[in-house]
């Protein structure tokens, strides 16, 4: 192919790359919780089913019906004092095979004092060769709330798929009264498949999940341990710096869904959002 015939080509890839954008806040108006001013763009969307209670309820669809090499997604959320929010996704987000860059999804969550925001997406699903750079920021004040859990979910299983090369690139960083008390950074790239078969990462896991919850203490810990007799998958719960992380290892994404369930519902009073319960 002819060096300006190339070009074109990576012109025209470029161009076809999804883009998508969410950003909005919720404030507390007469003991209720509203949206304010919304901004969307390109072909991510929210939509907020009926209110429950003095809270509310968000869900995330991405019209370009999944995630490719190139795309990227932003999302910014903030919740004003008193506020209560939930927020999931429609459906599992499928992250597929990348050619060239890999897809960026940016997560930034803002929890004012006294307010309380659960951040509860379906799983992450990456087939092979997917490339995928993940980073989430979280900024909470002193006396907020924060329900987090995210799961990936390496190939489909059920389809008899597994993913053997790619790369997952995750970058959290969580900030409580603008103090850092949580980053890390995690990456798997190259051959995935045999990393995840090694025992100090996931031995032969193809499904890994972290909950946070902010506030979070070792009484908390306990009351979740309290139910580790029905986790189908491997589960560790500790808590520091003011918080609770359990983290998830299984064989499979039904087992670690069921897992993350019994964790959040001994860790909240939240009830789930229905998609999850579909």
């Amino acid at each position: 192919m002819r060096p300006d015939a190339s070009s074109a080509s990576s012109a025209v890839f470029a161009a076809n790359r999804a883009r998508g954008a969410v950003s909005f806040e919720v404030k507390l108006a007469d003991g209720m919780t509203r949206r304010g001013a919304l901004h969307e763009s390109g072909s991510l969307r929210v939509r907020f089913p009926s209110p429950e209670g003095e809270g509310l309820s968000a869900v995330f669809v991405n019209t370009a019906g999944g995630v490719a090499g190139g795309d990227r997604f932003d999302i910014e959320i903030a919740a004003s004092e008193g506020a209560r929010l939930t927020l999931t996704t429609a459906a599992a987000e499928k992250i597929y095979r990348a050619i060239g860059k890999p897809a960026e999804l940016n997560i930034r969550l803002t929890v004012a004092d006294g307010a309380r925001l659960a951040w509860l997406p379906q799983e992450t699903i990456l087939f092979d060769r997917a490339r995928v750079a993940r980073r989430i920021d979280i900024d909470l004040a002193e006396g907020a709330s924060l329900l987090l859990c995210e799961i990936v979910v390496f190939g489909r299983a059920a389809m008899g798929e597994t993913m053997r090369q790619g790369e997952f690139v995750d970058r959290w960083r969580l900030r409580r009264g603008g103090r850092l008390v949580f980053a890390e950074n995690v990456r798997l790239d190259g051959e995935i498949g045999e990393k995840l078969a090694k025992p100090a990462i996931a031995k032969g896991g193809g499904a890994i999940g972290t909950a946070l919850i902010v506030p979070g203490d070792e009484a908390l810990v306990e009351r979740i341990r309290e139910g580790q007799e029905s986790f189908g998958g491997e589960v560790g719960i500790s808590a520091w710096n003011g918080f609770a992380m359990a983290r998830f290892c299984a064989q499979d994404a039904a087992r670690l869904r069921a897992d993350m369930m019994a964790v959040l519902g001994r860790a909240s009073g939240l009830t789930l959002p229905r998609l999850w319960l579909n």
